[in-house]
């Protein structure tokens, strides 16, 4: 196997599916199958997942409301769908354990890098929820930190569009897919891939990152499996 520890960043949109609001129970169980998948090749797991389905600190800003009480907030959307996909990891049978980075004790454990590399070890999904805990922070930019934090071998960004393209696909019909891309050819081409804090951060630390279509169900195991799906950006 390829990878041995990966970090699965999820964005908290795609958890609305066909929704237009909130988590649609479909989707989050379709996750969870997938990460159930993979699970069973011995890979170990951990999970970023984002609250735009609930609450984006950026547009509270829009709306007059101050960055940092909006980013308060967003760091809790993403700890209500983090407790929602470790529902549905559970009840699809796999071992999870929820860690924030603001505390909240009733309902997750502190993050401690330490803790979190044993329960890897144990076998157990690690769910990394709150963000980086401060303000101005995205969680993709959690989720590089949490993956450089604990070794990972990989980020894999679960998305709604199978890869890296010249332009968007969505609007532009021509846009053709890059299979392989690096760092620096990101930046030049000004693609957006992950926020420039995030991307910095997995550049710097030799961390590659695969973008992927997570909607598709079977594709992460096909991906994790050797099969070419998504696109590898790397140094």
């Amino acid at each position: 196997m390829k990878y041995k520890r990966i970090l699965l960043k999820l964005s908290g949109e795609s958890l609305m599916g066909e929704k237009q609001f909130g988590i649609d129970n479909k989707r989050i169980n379709s996750y969870a199958r997938q990460i159930k998948e993979i699970k069973a090749l011995g890979i170990e797991i951990a999970i970023v997942i984002g609250g735009g389905n609930i609450f984006r600190g950026v547009q509270a800003e829009e709306g007059g409301m101050d960055r940092t009480h909006g980013d308060y907030m967003g760091m809790l959307a993403t700890m209500i769908n983090s407790m929602a996909l470790q529902s549905a990891l559970e009840s699809n049978g796999v071992m999870t354990r929820l860690q924030s980075a603001i505390e909240m004790k009733e309902i997750a454990e502190p993050f401690v890098r330490r803790k979190a590399v044993r329960h890897l070890e144990k076998g157990r999904v690690v769910i990394f929820g709150a963000g980086t805990g401060n303000p101005f922070f995205t969680t993709d930019s959690a989720a590089s930190l949490r993956a450089i934090e604990i070794n990972a071998d990989v980020i894999l960004k679960g998305t709604r569009v199978d890869g890296i393209y010249t332009a968007d696909p969505e609007k532009d019909k021509n846009a053709t897919k890059y299979d392989h891309i690096t760092f620096d050819s990101v930046y030049s081409k000004g693609l957006n891939v992950m926020d420039l804090t995030a991307f910095t951060l997995c550049k710097e630390n030799n961390l590659p990152i695969i973008v992927f279509n997570m909607d598709t169900p079977g594709n992460l195991l096909k991906l994790l499996k050797g099969e070419k799906i998504g696109t590898l950006v790397s140094n």
